[in-house]
């Protein structure tokens, strides 16, 4: 198991995002309101739209594309439709404020 360093809290707005590429994976973290930060493949399992384009409200993504909205916590597509993006866990180190993508 490995971190890796992905940004600071500080270069990330609350209800924003960031993208970053990690070997062939494109992956947007996100800052929630709460002040969490979520990690998920860049892409919609629907029509491939990138999930950082969207608008975060409370827990999830709509996906800019066709709106479908995605937990950024499991990954799993709200119904009534149906699919699931990779997730990936985040830590924040408390001192310096890093973002890490632990993988």
């Amino acid at each position: 198991m490995s971190k890796i360093r992905v940004a600071s809290l500080a270069e990330i707005d609350a209800k924003g995002a960031r993208t970053f590429r990690i070997e062939d994976t494109e992956i947007a973290v996100f800052r929630l309101s709460d002040g969490s930060v979520k990690a998920v493949e860049n892409r919609c399992p629907h029509k491939g739209g990138k999930l950082s384009e969207g608008m975060v409200c409370g827990t999830a993504v709509h996906c800019p594309l066709h709106d479908w909205k995605i937990d950024l916590a499991s990954g799993r597509v709200y119904e009534p439709d149906d699919g699931c993006v990779t997730t990936y866990r985040t830590e924040i180190d408390g001192t310096s404020g890093s973002i890490y993508i632990v993988m």
